[in-house]
């Protein structure tokens, strides 16, 4: 127990210093405080420091940050950015990432581990890139509906991806299972579109500031049976969370807008001023630095994921801008496209605990993840300079709905 209180009190004392280092460091050069986040826990963690010891009570925690970072995801979709000619070209760029990322993955490991390897490479941190994007102010830009766009299909394709080839069943099982939680969770859309929400409304207002916080209540039920439901049929419990944040923001859309930035505010709160920084400090501490340390030779595979992430997910997701796209605003999505950890964190976890993957392999592909996070939206950014732009090429809300 002492070891489990001391090891949260270092990731609270972490969780503070991340977001002043962030601020500090922005006076120069803006980077994620995620990076901090992760920098931290690796330092913290057995392969440094020490201070702060895997163990089951932080685990757990850490779980619920993963779950909350994909409901928030949900809850940012723009049902507009999946429309139309962005939200085609978004699925098309990543069929072609699978594609060529099992290609890669077969030919540095044949086998199973090529498809775990296929489906960390055509993720996109969607959950990572909007605090970037919000942050800048691009959320309501067309880049930033594209990289909506990119990152929503390589946050979801994915998961489906893990719970149709990693689930323990036959893959043509695991797709009539997946479709029977399409129709559950088609239900709670429809339901949460079509039935009348005046007085669930009114009792949100009427609690937003007591104790009874019946939204997030509510919230963390949708949550709670959606990723039990996940369980239950033996798919991704990311892909319960994300439907969960999907169902919330249909719920809540016909609110008065001040509750909705209210309720807004007390989720972000909760997950990113608690839980997320939870799982991306224990990402850190649970990094196996070690295994590159003994053998440095494996930097140069964590290069080479870099680079695999580049060309399999990231060229294919600059078909998202428009022919007259300057060279600059494909690049800036063809780094925003290749930004990734979350996803990369669950399936190499899935790898490891299956003894598909080893260690090591999961370091290099973590490694290249935290790294993408560090420089790729840095440079993007950079790229997009210091205030959002209402840019021609990329198409507008009436292009798309």
């Amino acid at each position: 127990m002492e070891q489990h209180v001391a090891s949260l009190l270092a990731i609270a004392v972490l969780a503070v210093l991340a977001p002043l280092a962030s601020r500090a460091i922005g006076r120069l050069v803006r980077v994620p405080v995620v990076v901090f986040e992760l920098a931290l826990g690796i330092l913290a963690g057995p392969s440094l420091l020490n201070l702060i010891q895997p163990g089951e009570v932080v685990s757990t925690l850490s779980e619920f940050g993963l779950a909350l970072l994909f409901f928030v995801a949900g809850t940012e979709i723009q049902a507009s950015a999946l429309r139309g000619r962005t939200g085609q070209r978004a699925w098309m760029g990543w069929f072609v990432s699978v594609i060529a990322g099992v290609a890669v993955g077969w030919l540095l490991v044949p086998g199973e581990p090529a498809v775990i390897i296929g489906i960390a490479l055509t993720s996109t941190a969607l959950g990572t890139l909007l605090p970037i994007l919000r942050d800048a102010g691009e959320m309501k830009t067309p880049f930033g509906k594209a990289v909506s766009a990119l990152g929503t299909v390589g946050e979801f394709g994915p998961l489906i991806a893990i719970s149709v080839f990693l689930g323990g069943r036959n893959p043509g099982v695991a797709t009539l299972v997946l479709l029977l939680f399409a129709v559950i969770a088609g239900f709670a859309v429809w339901f949460a579109m079509r039935v009348p929400k005046g007085r669930l409304h009114e009792i949100v207002s009427a609690t937003l500031h007591t104790s009874g916080q019946f939204a997030v209540r509510a919230m963390f039920l949708i949550i709670a049976v959606l990723v039990a439901l996940s369980i239950v049929l033996q798919i991704d419990l990311l892909l319960g969370a994300f439907t969960a944040g999907v169902v919330w923001r249909l719920a809540m859309r016909e609110a008065a807008e001040s509750d909705q930035k209210a309720v807004e505010s007390k989720v972000e709160g909760i997950a990113f001023g608690f839980f997320v920084p939870i799982f991306f400090i224990y990402t850190g501490v649970t990094f196996d630095l070690q295994a590159l340390i003994d053998d440095p030779g494996l930097l140069a595979y964590v290069a080479l994921a870099l680079l695999a992430m580049l060309v399999v997910r990231g060229i294919p997701s600059t078909i998202v801008a428009e022919p007259g796209a300057t060279l600059r605003e494909r690049a800036s999505l063809l780094l925003m496209g290749s930004t990734g950890l979350p996803i990369i964190v669950a399936v190499t976890s899935i790898g490891v605990s299956e003894k598909i993957l080893t260690t090591a392999h999961a370091a290099i592909l973590v490694g290249a993840g935290m790294l993408s996070v560090l420089i790729f939206p840095l440079v993007a950014m950079g790229l997009r300079g210091e205030s959002p732009r209402q840019i021609g090429p990329f198409p507008q809300d009436d292009d798309v709905a």
